[in-house]
């Protein structure tokens, strides 16, 4: 592990972590490991271009099958987070400069790649004026110029609040925009404390007040300690400010020094949490065990082709 994958915070006495015996990893969570031809081509493209991706940053367990479909999820300004999130993988610290490059270089990675829809996400950069906005709406801009067909979901920060940086985002027109929710509030100071769970639904509410057509889409990890009745709120309220599209999927601690797992949801209950979500009225929920946030992302909005 670098340096700058170290985390940042690490676990003391006073963090009243959930002290539960974990059993060992169910087998619905063990993946298959396929480098083939397809996957090396994808990461020799990525390479090729200096790009990240959130597939390798935070260690996606589902890496192999997605990047043997010749897809992946674009991390845009770097690899490095200003934030100390402790469920995450990526590195925290003090990022570089942008690469003002890196939005042509998506595109072309895109083009290299044919993909019919992408994922475009970041590092959360707080000390950029505008939290990065601007580098979502370039790249977006240089995608619609050289793969006019392909459809475009952002996976965006919360931008600290700042509305005018989440509208450069929304005037570059991308198909989906998705912000997370992650967990619960009541494990929010714990999980991630620079965040603000009001602050998140507040900017899936605001897309909509200004104007953004396209579905608001956001995300949530099982087994950190939340309480069934705590999930279904969280639900609850995603659906009261305007989203459409839900992820559930299982948290998975990167290390020892990340937050603990408080428990492994087995394959029912998220089978139970999806039709919980549609009777809410989402128009798509994905939930299962290794379910992540871009996780066959086009068949979640309708799209075939």
């Amino acid at each position: 592990m670098s340096d700058n994958n170290k985390p940042q915070h690490e676990p003391n006495s006073n963090d009243n972590y959930c002290s539960v015996h974990i059993e060992r990893k169910p087998l619905h969570l063990r993946v298959r490991v396929l480098q083939g031809p397809n996957y090396r081509f994808v990461k020799n493209t990525l390479s090729q271009l200096k790009l990240h991706t959130v597939c390798e940053e935070a260690g996606c367990p589902n890496i192999y099958e997605c990047f043997e479909s010749k897809t992946a999820t674009f991390l845009i300004l770097g690899d490095v987070c200003t934030r100390n999130c402790r469920f995450c993988l990526v590195g925290g610290g003090r990022p570089n400069p942008p690469d003002l490059n890196e939005p042509l270089n998506v595109a072309r990675a895109i083009g290299s790649l044919g993909l019919k829809y992408a994922v475009i996400t970041s590092v959360t950069r707080d000390d950029l004026p505008d939290g990065g906005a601007s580098f979502f709406a370039e790249t977006i801009k240089h995608v619609r110029q050289s793969n006019p067909e392909c459809g475009i979901e952002v996976l965006v920060p919360d931008f600290k609040g700042d509305w005018q940086s989440l509208k450069l985002v929304i005037d570059a027109k991308p198909d989906v925009l998705n912000h997370n929710i992650e967990t619960i509030p009541r494990l929010y100071p714990k999980v991630r404390p620079a965040a603000n769970y009001t602050r998140s639904l507040e900017l899936l509410r605001t897309a909509k007040e200004m104007g953004f057509s396209g579905p608001t889409k956001s995300g949530i990890m099982v087994g950190l300690g939340e309480e069934k009745n705590e999930l279904v709120e969280v639900m609850a309220d995603l659906r009261r400010h305007g989203c459409g599209i839900i992820t559930i999927g299982q948290y998975l601690a990167p290390s020892k020094e990340h937050f603990p797992i408080a428990r492994y949801y087995a394959p029912e209950e998220f089978e139970e949490l999806k039709h919980i979500g549609l009777s809410m009225g989402f128009s798509h929920v994905e939930a299962a065990p290794l379910v992540r946030s871009s996780y066959h992302a086009k068949e979640q909005t309708g799209r075939t082709r």
